[in-house]
């Protein structure tokens, strides 16, 4: 393992090198060898977006693609100067950051631009040029002075949009609010299609129905598909986002290097070194996360001022693959295991153990009043209590106890006070109470859980959540019925949390309301009903 993170680490900084030589993060001259190239039709039709915002910098994305469903975006095999600028007025009179950076069709002619040197704590308004044309207006911020004695932070917490199950009218009312971050924590595509009996809108685009045949032309254009929604461009230009990716980016309940019905691991590979490199081309995210072949750096750490840290965790490409996958110890496709007992190995690792290591030392080392740990499913245990025995849920934490157990065990330390778990995954508003050991009621609580239901993908029916609520009294709000997101008000003293929902399936004219809101106060691990 540690020749294979070594070996992976120096492969990272070369295809990072390698980067930065041919496509410059920020600002260059316009060279005599960059291509004359005019556009009849915008060139910007999937939009604008930021991302990672710290104190001095914020990175700024788009794609050049004025035919957005084809693979190449209708762009020609050339290199195409984009003229960038980044100014604290939305009319830029006043233009702070400019420059010129090269969209390469290598990269599918998107341009990722870390733009350094910015003031902390300011709104930023940005936009782009190319082939004639001129892009929409985004909107950034970024992060205040990490010493900064921060007041509030409001963030969106959002997850799982399925473009067949309905409409992204979540992500409208997210583009209104005033917040500064959204969190999405994965599922920004689906390469599944639906039954026609529960679709509301169709993918423009057919998947290879073998995973293992998906090929960059085909995540591209899956990417721009979902980039093409007005409510999604909306939330991306109006607020910097950190991202957290999950399965279905790559295909449904892949795990490390290994994914269900799919034989051939080198095809495997392929098709996951494909995704990742889509969901670069589409994503705001650091030019410095350059996927080298099947491999891509997601996880990081961001500060709020004193007022909060978060880290961004990767719970998929480290993670040991699925145990118990036959009949009789798989039900429900491989959703539920019964009675496995291998997965109580102390080997086993969610986030791979070098990560694991990494938020330990990281969460210790916290001064911030609060500690968000941003990851993609519920940690809470949600064991089915079923006539055979309990059955316990294959694709979350549940099936990774003594991983779980360790994460506890670091935030059990005396120094990590008022830590919070943000997730999605499980298509259900959930608001928890984690306890060091999950199944002694008297073992202390050491943590607070929130979890986003989803922006549109169907959840489980409620009958389904009785039994889970019944199997965990820790878990004090659980609806899977509605669609929505999260709403999180963060001051010194409180965590205010605004579960937001429509009824499902969601329409363009859907209106969200307040489910509930729960509050955690500083120094009280655990969520109280407000």
């Amino acid at each position: 393992m540690q020749r294979r993170d070594l070996f992976l680490r120096l492969s990272r900084i070369a295809a990072v090198m390698a980067w930065q030589q041919v496509f410059p993060t920020g600002a260059r001259a316009q060279s005599p060898h960059d291509a004359a190239w005019a556009s009849s039709g915008d060139p910007f039709p999937l939009g604008v977006a930021s991302g990672e915002p710290q104190s001095d910098s914020v990175v700024l994305w788009t794609r050049l693609a004025p035919m957005p469903l084809q693979a190449d975006g209708g762009m020609p095999q050339a290199s195409v100067p984009v003229r960038w600028e980044i100014a604290t007025d939305a009319r830029f009179t006043q233009v702070v950051r400019q420059g010129v950076i090269v969209a390469e069709p290598a990269v599918a002619h998107s341009v990722h631009v870390l733009v350094e040197g910015l003031a902390s704590g300011r709104t930023y308004h940005y936009r782009f040029e190319a082939g004639g044309h001129r892009s929409p207006v985004g909107r950034t911020r970024t992060a205040p002075d990490p010493a900064e004695p921060v007041q509030q932070l409001r963030m969106a917490l959002a997850s799982c949009q399925h473009y067949e199950h309905g409409y992204f009218t979540a992500h409208r009312e997210i583009a209104a609010s005033d917040v500064d971050l959204v969190l999405f924590v994965g599922d920004y595509i689906y390469t599944t299609d639906t039954p026609g009996h529960i679709r509301v809108r169709s993918h423009a685009h057919e998947m290879d129905p073998n995973p293992a045949g998906r090929t960059l032309a085909d995540y591209r254009i899956h990417h721009a598909n979902y980039k093409l929604d007005d409510d999604l461009r909306a939330s991306h230009a109006a607020h910097p986002w950190l991202m957290v990716w999950d399965d279905h980016e790559v295909m449904p309940d892949y795990t490390g290097d290994t994914a269900p019905g799919v034989d051939d691991q080198r095809a495997f590979l392929a098709a996951r070194a494909a995704a990742y490199k889509a969901y670069f081309e589409h994503m705001p995210v650091s030019p410095r996360r350059v996927p080298f072949e099947a491999s891509m750096p997601m996880q990081g750490r961001y500060r709020w001022g004193r007022l909060a840290d978060l880290w961004t965790l990767d719970t998929r490409q480290y993670r040991d693959a699925a145990l118990c996958t036959e009949w009789p110890r798989a039900l429900m496709h491989g959703k539920l295991l019964w009675r496995c007992e291998a997965i109580k190995s102390d080997q086993r690792t969610f986030l791979g153990h070098q990560q694991e290591d990494w938020l330990a030392a990281g969460l210790a080392g916290s001064d911030a009043n609060w500690r968000f740990v941003v990851q993609t499913t519920q940690i809470a245990p949600w064991l089915i209590r079923s006539p055979m025995g309990p059955l316990t849920y294959a694709e979350g934490w549940d099936a990774f106890p003594m991983a779980r157990a360790r994460m506890m065990q670091a935030i059990a330390q005396p120094r990590v006070q008022d830590v919070v778990f943000l997730g999605g995954d499980v298509h259900r508003h959930v608001a928890a109470n984690l306890r060091l050991d999950p199944f002694d009621r008297a073992s202390p609580v050491i943590a607070s859980e929130v979890v986003a239901t989803s922006i549109t993908s169907k959840g489980m029916s409620e009958v389904a959540n009785a039994w889970v609520r019944e199997g965990n009294p820790d878990v004090l709000h659980m609806r899977s019925d509605q669609r929505g997101h999260v709403l999180l008000d963060v001051t010194p003293r409180e965590v205010r949390c605004v579960f937001r929902g429509t009824p499902h399936p969601v329409q363009p004219q859907s209106k969200l309301r307040t489910q509930a809101t729960f509050v955690i106060e500083r120094g009280k691990p655990g969520l109280r009903k407000a």
